[in-house]
């Protein structure tokens, strides 16, 4: 139809387009499809065109309407609308197909360019990894990713730089440790703080590499260069005067935390440089201050004095004293002058002078002290020279002392002691002279035994010195070994006696176990083998003991022995075991906190003591009911006596009557008879007051004449009536003594009576007085026969009366009488006598009593 034409060239117009937007056409000449730009300003024009014909086609069919009706021509709307879309779709295509030419055009031109820029940046890419890869520098590269760095280049082989990665990376190793430890935290800056930097470090080799540090925004970058000649020298100086100031600031450091002055002077001498010990020295707050204000440590004449030496040495070392804090102190100053000045250092010295003095003191202490010891000592220097000998070395060698002090060499003293003879000679001499000689290799102590020829036993100890030398010790076990054989033996001895004895023996330790006990002990107790051996405990025997104990005294054992009482002291004691055998025993402490018991069988002992006790509870009663009867006795014949002596005298009177001469001689025997039985009761008397303790005496001055002769005109007719001469000594007598008179006076009397009872007729009877050390002694001498040993032994007893040769038997009150009042004044009797040698009784009184109230029985 006629009206589907246009419509299939719209569509084939449409067609057209969509082939060419979509079709090869629309890729630009370096193949990119059209940008978005150019799709929407082809899109716009179509729409433009779209709706232009739109507006015209409308217009037309206004027209055409009128057309129609004008001219009557038969043109529908359809028709319009599709020529006018036609229309436009050309013409959109018209303006797409100019427009895209044209950016045809200009992307081939971008695209140009962009290909002569990418040529050159490969070219320059090629030059540069040329650069990098030659074999003077390194490029180690880290991204912002964190992960492990890139590596461009290379370094020279004689540099020492590992061409791996990993061991480039590990700087520690081929860099010198200072090196390597400034890099690791360059880099580490760099990285954390983007801190750039420039370092010279230098390889094991001592090659200087130039290393460089810089961060991007995206990288980091450590770039490492080797250097040309001038360049290696240059960084060379630079490393070595970084080394020179690293190590001047060091030495710097440490001179100023040293306790030692310590000064650097300029040219001229004036302080450029003082440490904190110099400020102190000088009282300065700041070594500062004290350069500022010119405070010298040293006074004026010392340093004129090192100035003056400094003009013909270098180096000053001396000894100069100076007031710090107020005291003055000695220093070891050393001081170098050099061209540009002087640098000194002063060593306070005092306290090491006053260590030396104190050592030396010290030394000659020491051998003083070893001069006085036994065991011989000698010491040897490093050089073998001997320095030091004692007495007793040379006492045991018996050197000559001027050998010893000139100094010998050990073996020059060994070669001596061979030659006299003094050591044992030895089947190789040389081989043993050097084993002993290699002490002073030695760094433990050495220990020989030497065997001398006179069979002494010499222990020899080589005590290697720290500084070198030798101490040697001789020590003499010749008495120790004897005494120890001789121990051994005795404690062999002492084993087969404790065996043997019937007494038991047990020792415990301090442990409480037993160390040694004998089979007596085992046996006084009914112990089994395996209790009384050795190792087993006090407790364990106590358990056994007890039972068969009536009163056990183990308990104290074991307090003792364990160590549990306060004091450690002897005890003794009895226990009497459940089958009435008693056994007495004894708790001994002994050394080293042992306890040594021991058990006597008593039994018998004890029964013959308790018959022996009954026995003389016996005669104890016996003797008082004697001494009741013969106190009554006395007292009660006193009276009667008196009675009897009374009238016998009232006879004697011419008042009473006259008497013939028998009645006379009858009146004076009863007179003499009644006498002398008055003197036994008071006598009796008198001793039982002294046994009853109530003897007292009347202390007063005994004027010693006239006791003696108020003693003697007692027995004047005694002596007469047998023709006894009475001989009195008294040149040597003193005039008093204190004493009881009437108790001296019948003492001498009772002396005298017995005297004249046993004196021979016509002999003469000797009372003597003297003075001694200790009091007054009187004396009375017989010649009569003398006492027998077994009268001597009985003549203080009481009632012991016996003839022996005397005229008549007395009660035997005599002689106790006379020791009992010398005793009561804290005196002494004794008697010398013998056959054919008479008789002396001596009683020695001290110049005052030193007994009031008792006396011997």
């Amino acid at each position: 139809m006629p009206g589907e034409t246009p419509l299939h060239a719209g569509r084939a117009a449409s067609g057209g387009l969509m082939d060419s937007t979509d079709g090869p056409a629309a890729v630009g000449p370096s193949g990119r499809l059209p940008s978005r730009g150019t799709l929407g300003a082809v899109a716009l024009g179509a729409l433009i065109s779209t709706s232009a014909l739109a507006l015209l086609a409308t217009q037309a069919s206004g027209q055409e309407r009128g057309l129609v009706k004008a001219s009557g021509l038969s043109v529908g709307t359809l028709e319009v609308m599709q020529a006018a879309i036609v229309a436009g779709v050309i013409g959109a295509a018209l303006l797409s197909a100019i427009w895209l030419i044209r950016e045809r055009a200009r992307t081939a031109a971008e695209n140009l360019a962009l290909r002569n820029r990418l040529a050159d940046v490969s070219a320059a890419l090629q030059r540069s990894e040329s650069l990098l890869n030659l074999r003077d520098q390194r490029v180690v590269v880290w991204g912002g990713d964190a992960k492990k760095p890139e590596m461009v280049g290379a370094l020279p082989i004689d540099t020492g730089a590992p061409e791996d990665r990993a061991a480039f990376l590990a700087f520690g190793r081929w860099l010198m440790p200072r090196s390597a430890a400034a890099l690791e935290h360059a880099i580490t800056a760099l990285r954390e703080r983007s801190a750039a930097f420039d370092l010279v470090v230098e390889t094991h080799n001592a090659s200087p590499l130039e290393v460089q540090g810089r961060k991007t925004a995206q990288h980091t970058i450590v770039r490492f260069s080797a250097l040309s000649e001038a360049q290696r020298v240059h960084a060379r100086l630079k490393l070595e005067n970084q080394r020179l100031a690293a190590d001047h600031e060091t030495v710097l450091g440490l001179i100023d935390a040293l306790k030692m002055p310590f000064w650097l002077r300029t040219q001229d001498g004036r302080l450029r440089w003082v440490n904190r010990a110099y400020a102190a020295g000088v009282d300065s707050d700041s070594p500062e201050s004290a350069i500022r204000d010119a405070r010298e440590f040293l006074s004026t004449p010392s340093r004129e004095t090192i100035a003056r030496q400094h003009g013909a040495l270098p180096v000053f070392q001396q000894t100069l004293s100076t007031v710090v804090n107020g005291d003055r102190r000695v220093f070891a100053v050393t001081d170098f002058a050099g061209p540009d000045g002087s640098a000194g250092l002063a060593c306070d010295v005092s306290e090491v002078d006053a260590v030396r003095e104190e050592h030396e003191r010290t030394l000659r202490s020491h051998a003083d002290t070893l001069n006085h010891l036994n065991t011989a000592v000698a010491i040897f220097d490093t050089g073998e020279k001997l320095r030091f000998f004692n007495q007793a070395f040379q006492k045991l060698w018996d050197l000559d002392l001027g050998f010893l002090e000139s100094a010998p060499d050990n073996a020059l003293v060994l070669d001596r002691l061979r030659s006299e003879g003094k050591i044992a000679e030895q089947p190789e001499w040389r081989r043993w002279k050097d084993n002993v000689l290699s002490a002073y290799r030695a760094v433990e102590p050495v220990e020989h035994w030497w065997y001398l020829p006179d069979g002494r036993t010499i222990r020899v100890i080589a005590n290697p010195q720290p500084k070198g030398g030798v101490t040697w010790v001789f020590e003499n076990l010749t008495e120790k070994i004897d005494l120890e054989s001789r121990y051994q033996t005795a404690v062999r001895v002492q084993g087969e006696t404790l065996d043997n004895l019937a007494e038991g023996v047990a020792v415990f330790g301090a442990d409480g176990r037993i160390r040694l006990s004998n089979p007596a002990f085992a046996s006084l107790w009914g112990l089994g083998e395996e209790l009384a051996r050795p190792d087993t405990h006090i407790s364990v025997i106590r358990a056994a003991c007890d039972p068969k104990t009536r009163e056990s005294p183990w308990k104290d054992f074991v307090a003792a022995v364990t160590g549990f009482d306060d004091e450690r002291r002897n005890r003794s004691g009895q226990a009497e075991r459940v089958d009435g055998t008693i056994l007495r025993y004894a708790l001994i402490p002994l050394p080293n906190g042992q306890v040594m018991i021991t058990f006597v069988d008593v039994t018998d002992s004890v029964n013959v003591e308790r018959a022996l006790k009954e026995k003389n509870d016996a005669l104890q009663r016996a003797d008082k009911l004697k001494n009741d009867f013969v106190q009554h006795v006395s007292y009660e014949l006193r009276s009667p006596l008196t009675n009897i002596i009374g009238f016998t005298e009232l006879l004697e009177f011419p008042a009473t009557g006259p008497l013939n001469q028998r009645q006379r001689e009858y009146v004076e025997h009863i007179g003499s008879s009644s006498a002398v039985l008055l003197t036994i009761v008071n006598d009796i008397l008198d001793l039982a007051n002294v046994d009853a303790g109530i003897m007292e005496l009347d202390v007063g001055e005994v004027r010693v004449e006239h006791t003696i002769h108020a003693a003697v005109d007692l027995v004047a007719d005694r002596l007469r009536e047998h023709s006894i001469e009475l001989e009195i000594r008294t040149a040597s007598a003193p005039k008093t003594f204190h004493g009881d008179e009437n108790r001296v006076r019948q003492v001498l009397f009772n002396l005298l009576s017995n005297a004249a009872n046993y004196a021979p007729v016509g002999s003469t009877v000797v009372l003597g007085c003297k003075t001694t050390a200790a009091g007054v002694e009187f004396s009375v001498h017989d010649d009569g026969p003398g006492m027998p040993p077994e009268v001597l032994d009985t003549a203080f007893q009481r009632f012991e009366a016996r003839a022996n040769g005397g005229r008549r038997r007395g009660a035997g009150l005599g002689l106790s009488i006379v020791k009992s009042f010398v005793e009561l004044h804290g005196g002494a009797v004794d008697i010398e006598t013998g056959t054919a040698r008479g008789t002396t009784v001596i009683c020695r009184f001290p110049f005052a009593p030193t007994r009031a109230r008792a006396a011997a029985e």
